[in-house]
């Protein structure tokens, strides 16, 4: 069952209870004020009949049943103008004076010898409010019972209950039309909501709903969009990144493919010719290379994959010595090939693992080799900031340019792929300093000059600035 239709027929039905027992209560309410005004004035009669006869009865004790019987009548016709009727009878039933009653009743045998009773009596359609007391004569016990015509009050109260009735099915219309609508306008924003829902389903991850109101409903529909917010997000975020894995896994084939190709081909070329000392050593040295490219490339796979599925625990470095250490490990190579090294490093602290930090200072510096020829420079600087600690590579190389810049991080991308390859690059090293950088919360940025050089800036946090 819908939920439209659960609270179309709650409404109506909760209406229809409601009104029905709260008329119906009214209407017996009234009736019974009015019976026992009716039954207080029977008794009232009742009582004035009953005690005019005691008083006769006490001037003289020897009255007869025949003779009270005569009292009776005559004392009951100055209270027949009321409507009142009224019978004086024995213990066992006989009339004595008065009109049997229109009913039989057993109200006189239920009564105690100095009690006064009243009933209702009902003959047929009519009812009668029927009042008895008992009268002590000389000779026995006699009752003394009078009824009042009560069928107006009873006829009211069916003439009220009837006009309720229709008043209630009134009200029963009127709240089901209201029901419809209160139903619409409840169910109206979880109609969209659900076809929100279907739509995105179907891939309509854009979708969104109104919010119009301030209510639960309207908080229900912000929470929806912004559920729908966070799973486009996260759609796109994962769409992204089976892009770059497809990307990835290109670049790999294609970086492999050749280093296979060629170390096959020399291969062949050595099994199919007599052994020259002088094409042993070309294929040789050929074959050696692609080796180390190959190398070079297993070895970048295995630091992204260890990044991407360990852990570590950074601890206070001091930087200044730190940085000092990571620039003796190079300045011997660098020397050799006619460039300078300088290292500039204030004192500070950073929160760094220092092994997986001292990778990538390496593999910055030894880009800025790649990218500077003989008589160049790199500078090696370190300076504490208001966060934390920044290392800044920098050298007088050919410098990026902008649209190789901001790709030069990506997986297998390289600016100069002819020098990267000869120099045993695999275009994964940027990649790995960037994600160790991201690991330890830090940032790695770029900025580049073509012909003039380019700076690479390390911000890490944690540090004390001391």
């Amino acid at each position: 069952m819908r939920l439209f239709w659960k609270l179309f027929c709650s409404m109506v039905a909760m209406t229809a209870l409601v009104c029905s027992i709260s008329g119906f209560l009214l209407i017996d309410g009234q009736f019974r004020s009015g019976l026992d005004a009716q039954a207080e004035i029977a008794v009232t009669e009742h009582t004035i009949l009953r005690r005019m006869l005691l008083r006769e009865m006490q001037f003289s004790r020897s009255f007869s049943h025949a003779d009270v019987a005569r009292l009776a009548e005559d004392s009951a016709a100055s209270l027949s103008r009321g409507g009142i009727s009224f019978r004086l009878s024995r213990e066992d039933g006989q009339t004595l004076s008065g009109i049997a009653p229109p009913a039989t009743s057993a109200l006189t045998s239920s009564l105690s010898q100095t009690q006064l009773g009243w009933e209702v009596l009902r003959a047929g359609s009519r009812f009668y409010l029927h009042t008895a007391s008992p009268l002590e004569a000389e000779d026995g016990t006699l009752y003394l019972e009078t009824w009042r015509d009560a069928g107006d009050l009873f006829s009211a109260r069916q003439a009220q209950y009837n006009a309720f009735s229709y008043l209630l099915l009134g009200l029963i219309l009127a709240s089901a039309l209201a029901a419809l609508a209160v139903s619409a306008w409840i169910t109206r924003p979880l109609g969209r909501l659900s076809e929100a829902a279907r739509q995105m389903a179907a891939g309509e991850l854009s979708r969104r709903v109104a919010v119009s109101s301030d209510d639960e409903l309207g908080q229900l529909s912000r929470d929806f969009n912004l559920m729908a917010e966070q799973l486009e997000r996260h759609v796109g975020e994962l769409t992204d990144t089976a892009r770059r894995q497809e990307d990835f896994l290109h670049a790999f084939a294609h970086e492999t493919k050749t280093p296979l190709t060629s170390i096959i081909g020399y291969a062949e070329l050595l099994l199919s010719r007599p052994a020259q000392p002088q094409l042993v050593r070309e294929s040789a040295g050929h074959i050696f290379r692609e080796g180390r490219r190959l190398e070079s490339l297993s070895r970048r796979l295995l630091d992204l994959f260890v990044l991407e599925k360990g852990s570590f625990s950074p601890r206070p470095t001091e930087m200044a010595s730190f940085l000092e250490r990571v620039g003796a490990v190079l300045r011997p190579t660098l020397e050799q090939a006619g460039i300078r090294l300088e290292v500039r490093a204030a004192p500070g602290t950073a929160e760094l693992e220092p092994d997986l930090m001292e990778s990538v200072c390496l593999n910055l510096l030894d880009n800025a080799r790649k990218a500077v020829d003989t008589e160049g420079r790199i500078l090696l600087e370190g300076a504490p900031t208001a966060g934390g600690y920044r290392i800044q590579v920098s050298d007088n190389g050919r410098g990026i340019s902008p649209e190789d810049l901001g790709r030069i991080t990506e997986p297998f991308y390289m600016v100069d792929k002819s020098r990267s390859r000869a120099q045993g690059g695999a275009g994964l090293g940027l990649t790995v300093c960037q994600r160790i950088v991201a690991l330890h919360g830090g940032t790695l940025t770029f900025e580049s000059t073509p012909g003039k050089g380019t700076r690479v800036s390390v911000d890490l946090k944690g540090g004390d600035g001391g």
